[in-house]
């Protein structure tokens, strides 16, 4: 039971339909088109979009997107993979011959073709009950007609101000005379809300084809990028058989790679080999969970990244043998050797959007542009701000993740789900880039080991190791309670950049008939249910 007398969020209740989003309207726009009779996928897109225009630093149509869906609570889940792939000429070679090293930020090779759009007419169809311009109305007039700008989104935009600086639409749209905008200021988004409106009246085919991605092409080609009209022509999702693992007897299902959902089931795999004890924050629990994160990710940056060009062992992966021998490594008096673990990372800024309808539908969604802002490179009369999911290439010969043509990163997004028999349980995401696989598996060791609700697992402090190194990111409730047991032990301990990652769940509730929500204090967005 919560502890009223403390600062802090009530589960959010409801018996016919649940929504959870990083931002209230597009929570809100979520619910009203449950209640227009639409479907859960459908108003996980229609609150996807809506972000995508009042949240822009986060999520756009010029990201790429995961899906895990189950139909009336049952625990068949079905996954698509909505990422997008490099361009047909991005060959190592052309790199290595340019003398490019890294894949900077603020540049074209940074922008994988855009998959989130494909993802979300090719779901709509396939699961919804509403026509695409129904369900993009709400955003298109937002986009049009202006929307306030929130606290999280104006924090966001100030610590991208040098980057939106460098683009001239960026510059126009979300700056004010070159500075961040205040809370509650308004901006619009009109060029974006037409290339809605043309998707809402001709499908996938208005961004891939046509006017739309002939404009993009020539934009990305004008900064130095590889792309085709061709390569958007052919640009194109696919269903994917879910990967899932058992914790503890309940069964948790992720997308397979490129994503690192198979981390998190790894990390989960090692948890599971050592028994929890005393309080969820007790440093000897909170360390376990550190060293596990550090050797999975080591794991993951070793051999995680597109299945289809690259292989992948997953079997591997998933196998209790290298659960045991990584668990085997954990010493709580001292860090893991991190020798092998790749280099340091940022959180970065995706939404994640649950959504359950009153058949008990199911849609785990996540849509990004990777780091706030993405590339910062926007096409001036379409309105789309382009991510940089590229930067999550390498660019060494012969490793999986190497660049490649028409080849997809390793991706940090990762829906979750957790069925248990023979029903959907739980519909559950934690967005922050890296940190995602860490998180689902801190969110489902808070409830599964420590009986905690949805809300409360959400609401306690986080901490996150940056890969390849002894470094402990926490936030700074756990640096007073913690931070001296980890320094003891040989770690450095420092406060992330800013709080770590958000996160969204719904539960179902089989034995009441009601639904549970719960949405992440660090984002501006909440649950609501009805």
């Amino acid at each position: 039971m919560r502890n009223f007398e403390k600062p802090g969020r009530s589960v959010a209740i409801g018996r016919n339909g649940m929504a959870a989003t990083s931002h209230p309207m597009a929570t809100l726009a979520a619910l009203e088109i449950l209640k227009a009779g639409g479907a859960a996928i459908d108003a996980a897109v229609g609150a996807c979009a809506v972000q995508c225009v009042v949240e822009a630093g986060s999520t756009g149509v010029g990201g790429d997107c995961f899906a895990l869906l189950s139909t009336n609570g049952g625990a068949d889940v079905v996954a698509f993979n909505g990422s997008g792939r490099t361009p047909a000429a991005a060959d190592l070679s052309w790199y290595q011959s340019q003398g490019i090293r890294t894949i900077e930020r603020f540049s074209p090779h940074a922008v994988t073709v855009p998959g989130a759009v494909d993802a979300w007419t090719r779901l709509v169809a396939d699961h919804g009950r509403m026509p695409m311009e129904d369900v993009l109305s709400q955003a298109i007039s937002f986009a049009r007609e202006g929307y306030g700008i929130t606290s999280r989104v104006a924090a966001d935009i100030s610590h991208q101000e040098e980057l939106l600086k460098r683009d001239p639409s960026c510059r126009r749209i979300f700056l004010v005379d070159g500075k961040a905008p205040d809370v509650g200021a308004v901006q619009y988004q009109p060029e974006l809300a037409g290339t809605l409106e043309a998707i809402g009246r001709e499908g996938r085919d208005a961004f891939y084809r046509g006017g739309i991605a002939e404009e993009m092409v020539s934009h990305l080609a004008a900064h130095g990028g590889l792309h085709t009209t061709d390569d958007f022509a052919t640009a194109g999702g696919e269903y994917v058989k879910p990967i899932s693992a058992s914790y503890r007897g309940w069964d948790v299902h992720e997308c397979p790679p490129n994503g690192q959902g198979i981390i998190a089931l790894l990390i989960l795999k090692i948890l599971e080999r050592f028994a929890p004890a005393g309080d969820p924050l007790d440093p000897e629990n909170l360390i376990v969970e550190v060293e596990a994160t550090r050797l999975a990710y080591a794991a993951r940056d070793r051999w995680v990244a597109d299945a289809s060009t690259s292989e992948t062992p997953v079997d591997f992966l998933m196998s209790d043998a290298l659960a045991d021998e990584l668990a085997a490594k954990i010493d709580r008096k001292a860090p893991v050797d991190a020798k092998a673990i790749l280099g340091g990372v940022e959180h970065s800024d995706t939404v994640y959007i649950s959504v359950v309808d009153k058949d008990r539908n199911a849609a785990s969604f996540i849509n990004s542009i990777f780091h706030p802002y993405g590339s910062g490179l926007m096409a001036p009369k379409s309105g789309v701000l382009f991510h940089n999911r590229g930067q999550s290439f390498t660019l060494e010969e012969g490793h999986p993740n190497a660049i490649a043509p028409r080849k997809r990163p390793m991706h940090t997004i990762i829906p979750g789900m957790v069925t248990k028999g023979g029903r959907t349980m739980m519909s559950f995401g934690v967005m922050g880039g890296h940190y995602q696989a860490m998180g689902h598996a801190q969110f489902l060791s808070k409830l599964i080991d420590y009986g905690l609700d949805i809300q409360s697992a959400i609401d306690l402090p986080r901490l996150f190791p940056l890969p390849g190194t002894a470094t402990v990111e926490m936030e700074e409730s756990l640096r007073q309670s913690a931070g001296d047991y980890f320094t003891a032990r040989g770690f450095k301990v420092q406060p992330p950049n800013w709080a770590i990652g958000g996160a969204q769940a719904i539960w179902i509730d089989w034995e009441h008939g009601t639904l549970h929500g719960a949405s992440d204090h660090r984002k501006d967005g909440c649950a609501l249910g009805y």
